[in-house]
Protein backbone atom coordinates (compact mmCIF):
# COMPACT_ATOMS: atom_id res chain seq x y z
CA UNK A 1 0.00 0.00 0.00
CA UNK A 2 1.41 3.02 -0.98
CA UNK A 3 1.91 5.47 1.59
CA UNK A 4 0.39 9.14 0.89
CA UNK A 5 3.02 11.44 2.76
CA UNK A 6 5.84 10.22 1.04
CA UNK A 7 3.34 10.39 -2.34
CA UNK A 8 3.02 13.86 -1.06
CA UNK A 9 6.44 14.60 -0.46
CA UNK A 10 7.74 13.35 -4.35
CA UNK A 11 4.85 15.40 -5.76
CA UNK A 12 5.78 18.47 -3.73
CA UNK A 13 9.80 17.59 -4.97
CA UNK A 14 8.57 17.16 -8.50
CA UNK A 15 6.86 20.53 -8.45
CA UNK A 16 9.64 21.93 -7.30
CA UNK A 17 11.56 20.70 -9.99
CA UNK A 18 8.92 22.33 -12.31
CA UNK A 19 8.75 25.36 -10.48
CA UNK A 20 12.95 25.15 -11.22
CA UNK A 21 12.95 24.71 -14.91
CA UNK A 22 10.18 27.19 -15.59
CA UNK A 23 12.44 29.85 -13.89
CA UNK A 24 15.58 28.93 -15.90
CA UNK A 25 13.29 28.84 -18.86
CA UNK A 26 12.22 32.82 -18.50
CA UNK A 27 15.55 33.85 -17.61
CA UNK A 28 17.35 31.80 -20.68
CA UNK A 29 15.08 33.65 -22.66
CA UNK A 30 14.94 37.00 -21.24
CA UNK A 31 19.16 36.79 -21.72
CA UNK A 32 18.14 35.53 -25.29
CA UNK A 33 15.83 38.20 -26.20
CA UNK A 34 18.07 40.52 -24.87
CA UNK A 35 21.24 39.00 -26.75
CA UNK A 36 19.28 39.19 -29.91
CA UNK A 37 18.47 43.08 -29.31
CA UNK A 38 21.98 43.95 -29.31
CA UNK A 39 22.73 42.16 -32.20
CA UNK A 40 20.34 43.98 -34.25
CA UNK A 41 21.83 47.33 -32.34
CA UNK A 42 24.52 48.22 -31.99
CA UNK A 43 26.22 45.17 -33.17
CA UNK A 44 29.08 43.23 -32.04
CA UNK A 45 31.40 45.32 -33.85
CA UNK A 46 30.06 48.55 -32.09
CA UNK A 47 30.23 46.58 -28.49
CA UNK A 48 33.99 45.51 -29.15
CA UNK A 49 35.11 49.11 -30.27
CA UNK A 50 33.32 50.54 -26.79
CA UNK A 51 35.19 47.66 -25.06
CA UNK A 52 38.34 48.69 -26.73
CA UNK A 53 37.95 52.45 -26.39
CA UNK A 54 40.21 52.46 -22.91
CA UNK A 55 43.20 50.87 -24.95
CA UNK A 56 42.75 52.75 -28.17
CA UNK A 57 43.51 55.93 -26.38
CA UNK A 58 46.29 54.91 -24.82
CA UNK A 59 47.96 53.54 -28.24
CA UNK A 60 50.27 55.51 -31.08
CA UNK A 61 47.71 57.66 -33.48
CA UNK A 62 47.50 55.06 -36.74
CA UNK A 63 47.51 51.78 -34.22
CA UNK A 64 45.34 49.34 -34.21
CA UNK A 65 44.48 46.31 -32.33
CA UNK A 66 44.95 42.81 -33.83
CA UNK A 67 43.88 39.58 -34.43
CA UNK A 68 45.92 36.51 -35.06
CA UNK A 69 43.53 33.67 -35.11
CA UNK A 70 41.15 32.54 -38.02
CA UNK A 71 37.75 33.29 -36.66
CA UNK A 72 39.02 35.60 -34.02
CA UNK A 73 37.54 38.57 -34.98
CA UNK A 74 33.81 37.09 -35.32
CA UNK A 75 34.18 34.83 -32.35
CA UNK A 76 35.84 37.86 -29.36
CA UNK A 77 32.78 40.46 -30.42
CA UNK A 78 30.38 37.81 -30.06
CA UNK A 79 31.46 37.15 -26.84
CA UNK A 80 31.71 40.22 -26.03
CA UNK A 81 27.90 41.13 -26.63
CA UNK A 82 26.84 37.70 -24.90
CA UNK A 83 28.03 39.09 -21.60
CA UNK A 84 26.86 42.30 -22.11
CA UNK A 85 23.22 40.38 -22.80
CA UNK A 86 23.53 38.57 -19.61
CA UNK A 87 24.49 41.73 -17.49
CA UNK A 88 21.73 44.00 -19.21
CA UNK A 89 19.05 41.17 -18.40
CA UNK A 90 20.67 40.36 -14.78
CA UNK A 91 17.75 42.26 -13.28
CA UNK A 92 14.85 40.00 -14.73
CA UNK A 93 17.49 36.82 -14.18
CA UNK A 94 17.50 37.99 -10.37
CA UNK A 95 13.74 38.16 -10.50
CA UNK A 96 12.83 34.69 -11.49
CA UNK A 97 15.69 33.37 -8.54
CA UNK A 98 14.20 35.40 -6.26
CA UNK A 99 10.51 34.35 -7.53
CA UNK A 100 11.35 30.88 -6.93
CA UNK A 101 12.72 31.17 -3.43
CA UNK A 102 10.77 33.76 -2.17
CA UNK A 103 7.60 31.41 -1.38
CA UNK A 104 9.89 29.60 0.97
CA UNK A 105 10.79 32.63 3.08
CA UNK A 106 9.70 33.79 5.93
CA UNK A 107 8.59 37.54 6.27
CA UNK A 108 11.91 38.72 8.10
CA UNK A 109 13.97 36.50 5.60
CA UNK A 110 12.87 38.24 2.67
CA UNK A 111 13.76 41.76 4.23
CA UNK A 112 16.99 39.56 4.36
CA UNK A 113 17.63 38.29 0.81
CA UNK A 114 15.69 41.05 -1.62
CA UNK A 115 17.84 43.69 -0.22
CA UNK A 116 21.41 41.61 -0.23
CA UNK A 117 20.64 40.76 -4.06
CA UNK A 118 19.51 43.98 -5.17
CA UNK A 119 23.29 45.74 -3.45
CA UNK A 120 25.10 42.73 -4.63
CA UNK A 121 24.15 43.47 -8.26
CA UNK A 122 24.66 47.23 -7.84
CA UNK A 123 27.92 46.85 -6.34
CA UNK A 124 29.18 44.57 -9.00
CA UNK A 125 28.04 46.66 -11.88
CA UNK A 126 29.86 49.61 -9.94
CA UNK A 127 32.96 47.74 -9.97
CA UNK A 128 32.96 46.72 -13.67
CA UNK A 129 31.84 50.72 -14.43
CA UNK A 130 34.70 51.77 -11.82
CA UNK A 131 37.34 49.78 -13.43
CA UNK A 132 36.36 50.58 -17.21
CA UNK A 133 35.89 54.42 -16.97
CA UNK A 134 38.61 55.22 -14.08
CA UNK A 135 41.11 52.35 -13.81
CA UNK A 136 41.56 51.21 -17.24
CA UNK A 137 42.91 54.25 -19.36
CA UNK A 138 45.64 55.02 -16.17
CA UNK A 139 46.76 51.61 -16.28
CA UNK A 140 46.77 51.15 -19.98
CA UNK A 141 48.69 54.49 -20.99
CA UNK A 142 51.60 53.95 -17.89
CA UNK A 143 52.17 50.12 -19.60
CA UNK A 144 52.51 51.22 -22.93
CA UNK A 145 54.61 54.38 -21.93
CA UNK A 146 56.59 51.76 -20.16
CA UNK A 147 57.21 49.66 -23.75
CA UNK A 148 60.89 50.86 -25.00
CA UNK A 149 60.70 52.38 -28.57
CA UNK A 150 61.49 49.94 -29.81
CA UNK A 151 58.26 47.71 -29.57
CA UNK A 152 55.16 48.21 -31.26
CA UNK A 153 52.30 48.01 -29.15
CA UNK A 154 49.57 45.86 -31.25
CA UNK A 155 47.61 43.85 -28.66
CA UNK A 156 45.68 40.94 -29.87
CA UNK A 157 42.38 41.20 -29.29
CA UNK A 158 41.78 37.73 -27.26
CA UNK A 159 44.59 38.39 -24.81
CA UNK A 160 42.66 42.22 -24.65
CA UNK A 161 39.27 40.19 -23.91
CA UNK A 162 40.81 38.07 -21.38
CA UNK A 163 42.66 40.69 -19.48
CA UNK A 164 39.28 42.98 -19.31
CA UNK A 165 37.13 40.24 -18.16
CA UNK A 166 39.55 39.72 -15.52
CA UNK A 167 40.04 42.69 -14.04
CA UNK A 168 36.14 43.85 -14.39
CA UNK A 169 35.82 40.52 -12.58
CA UNK A 170 38.44 42.04 -9.72
CA UNK A 171 36.82 45.39 -9.10
CA UNK A 172 33.00 43.60 -8.95
CA UNK A 173 34.04 41.03 -6.37
CA UNK A 174 36.21 43.54 -5.05
CA UNK A 175 32.98 46.27 -4.94
CA UNK A 176 31.11 42.96 -2.87
CA UNK A 177 33.44 43.68 0.63
CA UNK A 178 30.36 45.48 2.40
CA UNK A 179 27.80 42.90 1.51
CA UNK A 180 29.81 40.09 2.70
CA UNK A 181 30.68 42.06 5.54
CA UNK A 182 26.69 42.43 6.25
CA UNK A 183 26.37 39.08 6.00
CA UNK A 184 29.05 38.13 8.38
CA UNK A 185 27.34 39.90 11.23
CA UNK A 186 23.81 39.39 10.45
CA UNK A 187 24.41 35.32 10.44
CA UNK A 188 26.58 35.85 13.87
CA UNK A 189 29.70 34.70 12.64
CA UNK A 190 31.48 37.76 13.97
CA UNK A 191 30.93 41.23 15.32
CA UNK A 192 31.71 44.41 14.55
CA UNK A 193 33.71 45.40 16.92
CA UNK A 194 35.81 42.06 16.31
CA UNK A 195 35.78 43.47 12.10
CA UNK A 196 37.28 46.60 13.44
CA UNK A 197 39.90 45.10 15.66
CA UNK A 198 41.51 43.24 12.53
CA UNK A 199 41.31 46.71 9.93
CA UNK A 200 44.83 46.58 9.88
CA UNK A 201 45.17 43.24 8.61
CA UNK A 202 42.49 43.66 6.40
CA UNK A 203 44.18 46.94 4.74
CA UNK A 204 47.32 44.19 4.65
CA UNK A 205 45.14 42.03 2.94
CA UNK A 206 43.61 44.06 0.40
CA UNK A 207 47.68 45.41 -0.70
CA UNK A 208 48.34 41.36 -1.39
CA UNK A 209 45.30 40.48 -3.34
CA UNK A 210 45.49 43.82 -5.24
CA UNK A 211 49.63 42.85 -6.07
CA UNK A 212 47.98 39.19 -7.45
CA UNK A 213 44.64 40.27 -9.19
CA UNK A 214 46.26 43.50 -10.99
CA UNK A 215 48.84 44.36 -13.61
CA UNK A 216 52.59 44.57 -12.12
CA UNK A 217 51.91 48.57 -11.66
CA UNK A 218 51.29 50.64 -8.33
CA UNK A 219 48.21 52.60 -10.04
CA UNK A 220 45.97 49.51 -10.75
CA UNK A 221 47.19 48.04 -7.41
CA UNK A 222 46.02 51.39 -5.50
CA UNK A 223 43.05 51.26 -7.90
CA UNK A 224 41.68 47.79 -6.44
CA UNK A 225 43.70 48.15 -2.95
CA UNK A 226 41.85 51.48 -1.70
CA UNK A 227 38.16 51.06 -2.62
CA UNK A 228 38.68 47.96 -1.20
CA UNK A 229 39.35 49.37 2.05
CA UNK A 230 36.84 52.11 1.89
CA UNK A 231 34.06 49.72 1.24
CA UNK A 232 34.96 47.96 3.96
CA UNK A 233 34.53 50.95 6.29
CA UNK A 234 31.60 51.16 4.86
CA UNK A 235 30.20 47.44 5.58
CA UNK A 236 31.05 47.89 9.33
CA UNK A 237 28.56 51.31 9.11
CA UNK A 238 25.91 49.55 7.48
CA UNK A 239 26.15 46.42 9.38
CA UNK A 240 24.82 47.27 12.57
CA UNK A 241 21.95 48.72 10.49
CA UNK A 242 20.79 46.16 8.36
CA UNK A 243 21.11 43.34 11.26
CA UNK A 244 18.46 45.57 13.28
CA UNK A 245 16.33 46.02 10.68
CA UNK A 246 16.13 42.33 9.41
CA UNK A 247 15.74 40.57 13.07
CA UNK A 248 13.27 37.90 13.22
CA UNK A 249 10.38 38.32 15.99
CA UNK A 250 11.70 36.14 17.81
CA UNK A 251 15.37 37.90 18.64
CA UNK A 252 13.60 41.20 18.86
CA UNK A 253 11.87 40.15 22.47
Amino acid sequence: MTDPNQTSVEDTFVSHLIELRDRLVRASIGVALMCAALLLWPGPARIYDFLARPMMASLPNGAKMIATGVISPFLVPMKVTLLLAFILALPWVLYQVWAFIAPGLYAHEKKLVMPLVISSSLLFVAGVAFSYFLVFGRVFKFINEFAPTSITVAPDIENYLDFVMTMCLAFGMTFEVPVVVVVLVRMGLVTVDKLKAIRPYVIVGAFVIAAVVTPPDVVSQFSLAVPMCLLYEIGLLLAPIFARATRAPEEST
